[in-house]
């Protein structure tokens, strides 16, 4: 990437997020911002979650007032996915406006699901992730406002949908705009290496279009391909040549990767239709993969009877991807080529430590800090601390993330760990490469904290047939059964909560339930260094023990974000300012 195509990303971004910082706690005009935001969530637990923090926001005028915040609950049952969360959502935006929807612009972000790739995000939601910068502090969710600031004065009636834990920037020439002002879906298409375009959607263009060099271009879309090989790509011509001009990447081969779409008044009415046409589901559907694919003149049924890239495979899902496809058939797809543009992904525990610490490209071009509404962090210690309350004497690690907790006397985290929620008592130590949380319960009508840990490698979501099995499951780089035999416990005494024949990390009751969230957090480091080191330990008599599972289901967040405002009222205390 050229020195020039850099400054200009990062002066477009500037600009973005200065406009909206103007935005916030002020009460927008109308065209101006967006008329409603919406975000999905997973259940009616989650709905009640989102809209307290939301509340809790604008009571501290983090986000601009003057618009609709609405939260959308999937029903209850089966997982429908990020595809029909779209639809449902779409309906009760129609139950809640009526005929007035046709006028609105409407942000849909899909913030649903349990984030068990970034367990930090699981009990209040990924959307809500705190992002070093701003002042109020930033989360996702201000940051996609932010960066999307430009596109509700450029677009007609509709819906844009995009999802909570990822980050697009791009920049324009001053005489060109993003327009999303066209019939159907319109799409912004990222330059991307070929090894991304493995894992992404892939748009194959019409070459008849695409001439210009500049940062942006307005092309149609013959055929939209869902995570394709590269020979794939090759095949259906996706693959584009390096271009001069402004342009992200240095590659000589590359393709156009999706990220966040457009879809008219018009069309939002037509899926409304559709989801009329296949009742309730059962199963899970991908607003990518399984709408996108049924569009352009090219596309074929052919995609509906692959689910090789699906990750629950139900009876059903084919019969209702076809039904899509012959709905959504001939509906144009048009894509918003952004040639100096950059997409990220925060999703799992890695990428977040990567992106926050280390990587220096987006620290530059967002301006991402090490220490976001905090207090004696040590500055350029390759650290991100945000919102939390550090004793002078306390060290943290190069590549660690520390994020609305309080840090004692004389504690330490090591490198490359995550410190999320937690009160840690003086003179204790984090350990590398680690992840804690602590969570409030409530358990047995009583207030109670759980904190849990887990290794930054460690996959939750993996499982195993039944507890017989746990030898396969690896906490801290060692087997289950060898970190009980370190705690003093019987391979039988480990109790799994949720399905007994889907056995996984996520649901292994190992954490103890305490009185209060510093006795919590010094248990589960005792438990962890015995683990590490090989020594034992013996939990106290009649220790109860949770799964991070059984924790979210009994969760207290009005106690969690009770901890964060003592956090909050603190910091404002003793910041220099103040």
């Amino acid at each position: 990437m050229s020195q020039e195509c850099s400054t200009r990303l990062q002066s477009a971004t500037r600009e973005k997020l200065r406009k909206f910082d103007s935005l916030r706690a002020g009460e927008v005009q109308p065209g101006e911002f967006w008329d409603v935001v919406v975000l999905t969530a997973g259940d009616e637990n989650q709905r009640e979650a989102y809209e307290l923090q939301i509340r809790k926001k604008l009571l501290r005028k983090e986000l601009p007032v003057g618009v609709q915040y609405k939260v959308f609950a999937d029903p209850p049952g089966s997982k429908i996915g990020n595809g029909g969360s779209t639809l449902y959502a779409l309906q009760q935006l129609n139950e809640v406006y009526g005929k007035t929807l046709c006028r609105l612009r409407v942000i849909l972000i899909h913030a649903g699901g349990f984030s068990q790739r970034l367990p930090s995000a699981s009990a209040l939601g990924k959307i809500f992730t705190a992002v070093p910068l701003g002042d109020p502090l930033y989360q996702m969710l201000e940051l996609k406002l932010a960066l999307y600031v430009d596109f509700p004065s450029q677009m007609k009636p509709g819906v844009l949908v995009t999802c909570a834990d990822d980050i697009e920037l791009y920049s324009t020439s001053e005489d060109e705009r993003v327009k999303f002002d066209k019939p159907g879906f319109t799409a912004l298409g990222h330059p991307s290496p070929l090894s991304i375009g493995t894992t992404h959607g892939v748009f194959v263009l019409d070459s008849k279009e695409k001439s210009s060099n500049s940062e942006i271009e307005n092309t149609s879309c013959l055929l939209f391909l869902h995570k394709p090989s590269v020979d794939k790509m090759r095949d259906t011509g996706a693959v584009c040549k390096r271009q001069s001009g402004c342009f992200v990447l240095s590659d000589a081969e590359f393709a156009y990767t999706d990220s966040t779409y457009y879809i008219d008044f018009n069309t939002a009415m037509s899926l409304l239709n559709l989801l009329k046409e296949l009742g309730p589901l059962d199963c899970e559907v991908d607003a990518y993969g399984d709408f996108l694919q049924a569009l352009g003149p090219n596309a074929t049924i052919d995609y509906t009877i692959n689910t090789a890239n699906v990750t629950k495979e139900d009876s059903s899902l084919v019969a209702i991807r076809q039904k899509i496809f012959h709905h959504l058939k001939g509906t144009p797809l048009n894509v918003i080529l952004l040639n100096n543009s950059k997409f990220y992904h925060i999703g799992t525990t890695s990428e977040y430590l990567f992106h926050l610490t280390e990587d220096v490209m987006l620290r530059t071009e967002l301006g991402l800090l090490s220490s976001a509404f905090s207090v004696d962090v040590k500055e350029n210690s390759g650290c991100c601390v945000m919102h939390s309350v550090l004793d002078p004497s306390v060290s943290v690690g190069a590549g660690s993330v520390v994020e609305y907790s309080r840090l004692g006397a004389g504690a330490s985290v090591g490198v490359g760990s995550i410190v999320s929620s937690c009160w840690i008592p003086a003179g204790l130590s984090v350990p590398d490469s680690v992840f804690m949380h602590s969570l409030c319960v409530n358990h047995k009508q009583k207030t109670r904290f759980v904190t849990v840990v887990f290794g930054i490698n460690d996959d939750l979501k993996r499982s195993v047939g039944a507890p017989a099995f746990m030898e396969d499951l690896n906490l801290f780089g060692v087997s289950v059964a060898e970190s009980l035999s370190r705690w003093g416990l019987e391979n039988e005494a480990l109790r799994f909560s949720g399905d007994a024949s889907n056995c996984s990390l996520w649901g292994a009751c190992l954490f103890p339930v305490c009185s209060d969230q510093q006795s919590s957090f010094s248990l589960t480091v005792e438990m962890l260094q015995a683990a590490l080191s090989g020594s034992t330990f013996t939990l106290p008599r009649d220790t109860q023990l949770m799964s991070m599972q059984e924790a979210l289901q009994c969760k207290d967040l009005q106690q969690m974000l009770e901890f964060r405002t003592g956090l909050y009222e603190d910091l404002k205390q003793m910041k220099p300012n103040n």
